[in-house]
């Protein structure tokens, strides 16, 4: 929520809006392993999030293959938004993970959470409440909800330039 809240202020589109939590229900199936499943997960979020709302936004950070990455993977924040007609995308920039949380991921069947505690890079249950795993690999220069804010400017070109879509 503080992604789409901070940024929601630069818009004169939103000028006046309320910006409110919804909590939603997530199927627990892990982290998402690819681009499909990343941006599924955007969309069900953004759907349940839309009920007695204007627009419903919905963020999911997963994983993607990326050729020529040395784990063959990168880490991607997809953004949509729901209107109630339509939905419109928006990724973030991409991210590699080290290659033994990859691994905790698609071998073990552990989420972000559980591989970044268990190959050693946190000891938080949930280290995208405190930054993320961007927040550590870019040592405090960039954390999860300004990692997440370039995904919701992308879906937000939509809603901008509706002529264009």
């Amino acid at each position: 929520m503080n992604a789409v809240a901070e940024l929601l202020l630069d818009y004169p589109m939103f000028a006046g809006v309320e910006v409110v939590g919804v909590d939603v229900k997530v199927d627990e199936f892990g982290h998402p392993k690819s681009i499909d499943e990343t941006v599924a997960g955007a969309i069900d979020r953004a759907k349940q999030a839309y009920v007695n709302n204007d627009y419903g936004f919905g963020i999911e950070g997963g994983l993607m293959a990326v050729p020529q990455t040395k784990s063959g993977y990168m880490e991607v924040a997809a953004c949509a938004i729901y209107d109630g007609k339509q939905i419109h995308l928006g990724l973030s920039e991409a991210c590699e993970w080290p290659k033994a949380a990859i691994d905790a991921i698609l071998n073990k069947g552990m989420d972000g959470s559980q591989a970044l505690k268990a190959v050693g890079l946190s000891d938080q249950n949930k280290p995208g409440e405190h930054g993320g795993l961007i927040h550590i690999l870019t040592k405090g220069r960039m954390d999860r909800t300004s990692f997440n804010k370039s995904a919701v400017k992308m879906a937000l070109l939509h809603l901008e330039n509706p002529e264009l879509y």
